[in-house]
């Protein structure tokens, strides 16, 4: 596995400082961020998921701790919409060059406005997607907000 990817290569560009951490992933999970989460031995807090979202017909990410699911109501309001709902899976590989399960907020093909769980920001260092399946960053959450310009928000429900 390679551990360099776009999003490993936009982190060092942006001057973030990370960590790789891979782990065998399981294709057949029933939850990927929970399956990443024990793979690592991390609590479920820690290892955010990346999703792929549209509010009010707009491309956007969304990252959540993979314990948790995204409020759509809250998500639709963290970027001043009236409605949203989840990209179906095709149409997020499309846009961020990446394969579910392997999706990161960081190196997509198009960067759509972003937003993370204001819960996240106090843990020190959080886990994310690498770019590809089994690849985790380690970082500090406050990184990601800056490295990203996303917006902080409560979005899970």
């Amino acid at each position: 596995m390679s551990k360099t990817t776009r999003a490993t290569q936009a982190l060092a560009k942006a001057g973030v400082a990370f960590t790789v951490h891979t782990y065998d992933y399981d294709p057949t999970a029933d939850r990927v961020g929970i399956q990443a989460a024990e793979a690592l031995g991390e609590d479920p807090s820690r290892v955010l998921k990346t999703l792929m979202a549209e509010v009010d017909g707009k491309p956007v990410c969304v990252i959540v701790p993979s314990d948790r699911e995204v409020s759509m109501k809250k998500l639709a309001s963290a970027f001043k919409g009236k409605s949203a709902n989840m990209m179906k899976p095709v149409d997020a590989e499309r846009l961020t060059g990446f394969v579910v399960g392997g999706i990161s907020p960081f190196g997509q093909k198009k960067q759509v406005p972003t937003a993370i769980e204001e819960a996240a920001l106090a843990h020190e260092a959080v886990y994310m997607n690498g770019g590809q399946r089994g690849l985790q960053v380690r970082l500090a959450p406050r990184d990601v907000v800056a490295a990203l310009k996303a917006i902080a928000a409560p979005v899970i429900a």
